[in-house]
């Protein structure tokens, strides 16, 4: 009887026509949706043959396998990258894909990835030429600098700057700015990665001008100056100022900034500006392009020309240089930026009055009893490894209806596009700050479903 059971379960083939099934080849693909249709009826077969002990084991109608295929493809095109609508306050989420781009920029590049472009030939020439366009003249601008380069992102951006100038040689850094960043990157383990021989100095929370002289040797290249990222020492501290540094260690010794955030120009709480280090004596500062800056996700070097040229000729850049993509997006941001057309999201988030988040609350709430939900006092942040312990005063939805906070949170997630929102006091709160831009229509509709 189990063979008759296991010869009554449908075949893969006839499964995929059917049109519950077939409807999410478009967003999976069919070769992926048969593998899916293939593992559920894998398991549909082990669990019958582990029926020993059923003389005649039930085989499931062939509905109920459509209905586990679509479940299943359901769960698997969660899994895909796709749009979310932020309602954390943090303007950077890191979960969440940082900044995002703004259309103009992401239309702007289009034509130069939907078709062939000039990423690699002098158009004047038509020899082979160099891919970074004019992003370095336009990062000159913004920050100061006599030359930049891009690669793949910030922690790649640390490990070319050390291995191509501290191979072999001494690093010092502050103990205090020896951190780890999301993902696990360490900075003694990067170090140590690139070749270069770590150097100690000061205390977690004190380290002054005289350790870092006293450090220096024969073998020292660099002093690396550290962004704390998302972290914040207070009380009894102390750090010599950047300038101090720059004229406290002699003219070999490279100054460097592993800066982190992307602040540049942006008045940004907390936040130390690239153009503002590279001013006071920092030689070399890396930093990310899809934090506050707003870009896409890259690293970017910025600093002192010959260093610079070093950092290109070293034959890692080639496996950390970024692609058309990347490129063809920061340049094209890089230009709007400089026109004043585009912000990055930290700073437009931040900049929002409370007038226009609570007109935003009020619209969103209409209708609905303020027992169940109500605009109240929240904060919002920058986020993403920049102004760590750094709030502003904004405003939020807090929901108060009877269901569990966490069971909210997760239908709001289950919505398409999904809503990530967080829990405060035991209740569940979307940041108006956040929110500014989504569709009203569609998020007032959600918080609805979720109260009802």
């Amino acid at each position: 009887m189990r063979k008759e059971g296991l010869s009554s379960i449908p075949q893969v083939e006839k499964l995929l026509q059917q049109p519950q099934v077939a409807s999410w080849n478009p967003k999976l693909s069919r070769p992926l949706v048969a593998r899916i249709v293939s593992e559920v009826l894998a398991e549909l077969r082990s669990n019958l043959r582990d029926t020993v002990a059923v003389p005649s084991p039930e085989v499931p109608s062939e509905a109920l396998v459509i209905g586990q295929i679509v479940e299943a493809c359901r769960r698997r095109y969660r899994r895909r990258i796709g749009k979310v609508i932020n309602a954390t306050g943090v303007a950077l989420h890191t979960n969440l894909g940082r900044s995002p781009l703004a259309a103009s920029v992401w239309q702007g590049a289009a034509a130069a990835n939907t078709g062939y472009s000039s990423i690699e030939i002098d158009l004047d020439t038509g020899q082979r030429g160099k891919r970074n366009g004019i992003i370095p003249e336009l990062l000159s601008i913004l920050t100061g600098c006599d030359d930049a380069l891009v690669v793949n992102n910030n922690a790649g951006a640390v490990f070319l700057l050390l291995s191509a100038l501290a191979r072999g040689k001494e690093v010092i850094v502050s103990r205090g700015e020896q951190i780890q960043i999301g993902g696990g990157f360490r900075i003694p383990e990067i170090l140590a990665l690139s070749g270069a021989h770590l150097i100690e100095v000061g205390t977690t929370n004190i380290t002054t001008l005289q350790d870092y002289q006293r450090a220096v040797t024969e073998e020292t290249v660099m002093v690396l100056v550290v962004h704390p990222s998302n972290f914040k020492i207070r009380g009894f501290t102390e750090k010599p100022r950047l300038s101090e540094l720059a004229q406290g260690m002699p003219p070999r010794v490279v100054l460097a900034v592993d800066q982190g955030s992307g602040a540049t120009i942006e008045d940004i709480p907390g936040e130390t500006g690239v153009q503002r280090y590279l001013s006071q004596g920092a030689r070399l500062v890396c930093f990310s392009g899809d934090k506050v800056l707003g870009g896409p996700q890259a690293g970017v070097i910025v600093g002192d020309r010959g260093l610079i040229a070093e950092l290109a000729a070293h034959p890692l850049f080639r496996a950390l240089r970024p692609g058309k993509t990347i490129y063809s997006l920061l340049e094209e941001h890089l230009v709007q930026r400089l026109n004043g057309t585009v912000l990055g999201q930290a700073e437009r988030v931040l900049r929002v009055p409370l007038p226009h988040l609570e007109a935003l609350g009020e619209r969103l709430l209409s209708g609905i009893p303020r027992e169940k939900a109500a605009v109240v006092r929240s904060t919002a942040a920058s986020g993403g490894g920049s102004s760590p312990d750094e709030t502003v005063a904004s405003l939020a939805i807090e929901l108060r209806g009877s269901a569990k906070p966490e069971r909210t949170l997760a239908r709001l997630r289950e919505m398409q596009p999904p809503i990530v929102a967080t829990i405060e006091d035991d209740r569940v709160r979307l940041s108006l700050a956040t929110l500014m831009d989504e569709d009203e229509r569609y998020v007032a509709d959600a918080i609805r479903t979720v109260l009802e």
